[in-house]
């Protein structure tokens, strides 16, 4: 969702246009936000499922299988668990982004929940809904009360997710480590700080057409404010204390959103639990001198991959929806000029805006190397 962000606040600031929703659904708000604060988890499960089944606006036939892939989700494993974890999605996504880690996980003995951030789920204009208190108490009501229920409890986020999930650690004790993927701390914008203002004054920073049944795809202006919003307030974490419990970070060298640079530096500056790990996908970081840094090479052109994008770390090979084999193609990536071409086995994947004058990118959205980056989740885990 983010990784137009950089142009659009650009354009928004250059030109002071805005964009003009269609007269649908997708881009009329629901009258209310669902409740989250529930007694149970498997509550918060049920009541969420039905709010979106009646506010969302559906985009394919397959309404049942829209439902399932944005309702918050928990997998327990066989045996009872003495670990938890709790995913958070991020801006525009679902709770669906973590099924392939939280199966892996669940399977490891985890006892794992994927909530649904206030705004999610239904159609783009409920972006317009929350405020930064809804997201910042739901995470805080569900990390207790999935700590009521294990031994050891551990945070997980991607993108904005990764920033609200690390502010929150840095307020609870009760948070024994980090999973953070593609974490949203450094945005490769100067324009970011407008987006409290855009947001007054216009409703819509970018429109398209609602294709993807687990991202948002249009971008209402307060999401940039909310994303905002949560990147001050983990920064100013970071200026002035540490974070000493285990922490895996992921970062591609290439991320369209980001600055990975940024993103590396503050993993060596903030997080010195030795048990951490960053996992960096791209070319070796050079002058680094910190064996908890761990590089994966992205190009790989025998697999047609060009860069990591800021997305596909999440995604094992084999997912049925984002995979490499998988219903959902997303062609449209930011490439100018150039035409994507009828055989899908002439296309090449990478980041959003990747370019080449004779290849096309559609994005990446699945990590060759997702299996390596399960067996970091367990080392820094201690499975």
């Amino acid at each position: 969702m983010i990784s137009r962000l950089n142009v659009l606040l650009f354009t928004l600031f250059l030109l002071a246009s805005c964009a003009v929703p269609p007269d649908s659904p997708g881009f009329q708000p629901s009258e209310n936000l669902p409740r989250y604060d529930q007694e149970s988890f498997d509550q918060y499960v049920r009541e969420t499922r039905a709010w979106i089944a009646d506010n969302r606006a559906f985009i394919s036939d397959d309404r049942d299988l829209e439902i399932q892939l944005n309702t918050p989700f928990e997998l327990r494993p066989d045996k009872p668990a003495k670990r938890g974890i709790l995913l958070v999605h991020g801006l525009g996504a679902s709770p669906w982004y973590f099924i392939d880690i939280a199966t892996a996980m669940a399977n490891d003995g985890w006892l794992v929940r994927s909530i649904l951030l206030p705004g999610h789920g239904t159609r783009p204009a409920d972006l317009m809904l929350p405020d930064n208190d809804d997201w910042e108490k739901i995470i805080a009501h569900h990390a207790k009360l999935l700590a009521a229920e294990v031994d050891e409890l551990w945070l997980g986020g991607f993108s904005t997710g990764g920033n609200l999930v690390t502010s929150h650690a840095f307020t609870d004790d009760n948070v024994d480590g980090l999973l953070l993927f593609s974490p949203g701390f450094y945005p490769d914008t100067h324009y970011l700080f407008l987006a409290p203002t855009i947001s007054y004054l216009w409703d819509w920073l970018d429109i398209d057409d609602e294709d993807n049944i687990v991202t948002y795809q249009s971008f209402p202006a307060r999401g940039a404010s909310l994303y905002y919003h949560s990147v001050s307030t983990v920064q100013k974490n970071l200026k002035t204390s540490h974070f000493n419990k285990p922490v895996l970070m992921t970062m591609s060298q290439h991320d369209s959103v980001l600055d990975p640079n940024a993103t590396l530096i503050a993993f060596q500056n903030r997080f010195p639990n030795q048990q951490s790990r960053f996992i960096w996908y791209g070319d070796p970081p050079q002058h680094l001198d910190d064996s908890r840094v761990t590089a994966f090479i992205s190009h790989l052109p025998d697999q047609r991959i060009s860069t990591f994008s800021h997305m596909n770390v999440l995604f094992a090979p084999e997912n049925t929806y984002y995979g490499q084999a998988g219903s959902y193609l997303m062609l449209e990536n930011g490439q100018d000029g150039l035409a994507p071409p009828d055989d899908t086995n002439a296309l090449w994947f990478g980041a959003w805006g990747q370019s080449d004058a004779e290849k096309y990118h559609a994005r990446l959205t699945w990590n060759p190397y997702f299996y390596d980056l399960l067996d970091g989740i367990r080392e820094v885990t201690g499975d």
